[in-house]
């Protein structure tokens, strides 16, 4: 082990630094000072520490406590005076989530052995070097052999400027590829411009994609640029496609075709440089059969098609992704939370995560901002229910899960008409609302929970899950 490898980031004041200083020299450890809570923010950013000392004063610095929290890989140990022994709950809450703390005057030796474990457990806990194929740099995280496959995919995709079509469930990431694609392209450089066809009005969906002039409708008081001329040169990544009326589904065909568009209240032509990527969670070749989307634009937005893995096909990848959006968040209390205790991460393993990465950052963001110790608990998660009950297979949950799959495939046929699921299931649409509730089937969900992940049907909840909007 090099002196170089032994550095340790240090906020002391001149007499504590004066006295340990040539004591740690002596013993191969490098100390960098800072003189205050900015300071030592920039030596962290500039240099990759794995300990670090802290003598706290009698009073606190949320700077300097907000810094402490922000990554694991930097175990800090705190240096105290006998007359700090009654802390303040801020501090308190700070003691709980350091390495280890000393009074003062510190007894040199043991402080050595302390720092050496610090400095140790910090090195284990520096992010391991990401796999070649992983798209890390662009929000993507994930070892899974799903994964990888699918990021590998992202890549390629990236290399022409054909339009790709991305499947998958709600909540498995699809915008994030498109900006993925988009990012590694040539295209870079110029506009990513994302739509939610689900979301836009009707009555407001040609304005909103193709713009108006001054005056083409009543409220038109001035020119605006549609969605399709601001990705100019870019990429236009049209979300939840199969939302799209079949009318406006004729419109975007023939710009996809022709690359030009007018503006409503114009005749002028206006060429189009743009790559389109569509996303949907709906099966647009069920969709095409039914007479619900346009087979034409089928197969022109079908040239590279791509399916984003739900979280419960990403084996190893939960963890991955828990710490990378607890590092994300962590800020949001003030960086006291640390990462996530045993039960909590048998919880999410052990869990179907039917809302995907979508409900895990949901989860955790819950947890981060309610949490009250350093480590979150499977309370914090909101995932107590589903650890008790995890292994143990009864009567009940066999029916369940019958239910379940009853239902999610009826839902599938009837491209997740309600009504039309009941009249399949022969039951009323009252009664599958309930038992939509009852077993937390929000949003599409084309998977199966194995016994041990399904929730327990004994008790509905308060509200129809798609009250909000599906996670």
């Amino acid at each position: 082990m090099t002196s170089v490898d032994r550095n340790v980031v240090a906020l002391l004041d001149d007499a504590l630094h004066t006295k340990l200083l040539g004591y740690l020299q002596a013993r191969g450890w490098t100390l960098h000072r800072a003189a205050n809570a900015d300071d030592l923010a920039t030596l962290v950013e500039q240099q990759d520490f794995h300990a670090g000392l802290l003598q706290l004063q009698r009073v606190g610095n949320n700077k300097l406590f907000d810094l402490v929290g922000r990554q694991q890989s930097l175990q800090w140990i705190a240096l105290m005076d006998h007359s700090m022994w009654r802390p303040t709950p801020q501090l308190r809450n700070f003691l709980a989530g350091v390495y280890d703390f000393h009074t003062l005057p510190a007894d040199q030796d043991r402080l050595v052995i302390s720092l050496g474990h610090a400095w140790g457990k910090g090195q284990l806990l520096k992010p391991s070097p990401s796999h070649p194929d992983t798209l890390e740099q662009y929000g993507i995280v994930g070892s899974s052999p799903a994964m990888l496959a699918f990021s590998r995919s992202l890549r390629k995709a990236s290399k022409v400027d054909a339009p790709v079509l991305i499947g998958g469930e709600s909540g498995t990431g699809k915008e994030l590829a498109a900006h993925a694609i988009h990012n590694m392209s040539a295209r870079s450089n110029h506009a990513f411009v994302a739509v939610n066809c689900g979301a836009l009005p009707t009555h407001l969906i040609q304005s909103e994609l193709f713009g108006h002039e001054k005056g083409a409708f009543t409220g038109a008081y001035q020119r605006k640029i549609g969605r399709l001329e601001a990705a100019q040169g870019g990429t236009l990544f049209l979300d939840e496609i199969a939302d799209l009326p079949l009318d406006l589904q004729a419109n975007l065909l023939r710009v996809l075709q022709d690359k030009v568009i007018e503006r409503l209240g114009s005749s002028q032509p206006i060429q189009l440089d743009i790559r389109v990527i569509a996303a949907t969670h709906i099966n647009l070749r069920e969709a095409v059969a039914k007479n619900r989307f346009r087979e034409d634009l089928y197969y022109r937005l079908n040239v590279i098609n791509l399916q984003a893995p739900p979280l419960r096909d990403r084996q190893g990848d939960v963890e991955l992704l828990a710490q990378a959006l607890l590092g994300q968040f962590s800020g949001d209390n003030g960086g006291k939370v640390k990462g996530f205790s045993r039960h909590a991460l048998r919880a999410m393993n052990q869990y179907a995560w039917p809302g995907n990465v979508r409900e895990l950052m949901n989860r955790i963001r819950q947890g981060v901002v309610m949490a009250e110790h350093p480590y979150l608990t499977p309370e914090d998660l909101g995932m107590e229910r589903r650890a008790s009950s995890a292994g143990r297979p009864t009567l009940d949950g066999a029916r369940a899960r019958a239910e379940i799959d009853a239902i999610r495939a009826a839902l599938r046929r009837c491209q997740h008409n309600v009504s039309e699921a009941a009249r399949e299931l022969g039951v009323s649409r009252a009664t599958l609302y309930r038992l939509l509730e009852r077993y937390e089937l929000s949003g599409p969900y084309k998977g199966k929970a194995t016994l041990e992940q399904l929730p327990s049907p004994a008790k509905p909840r308060g509200r129809l899950p798609w009250a909000s909007k599906p996670i």
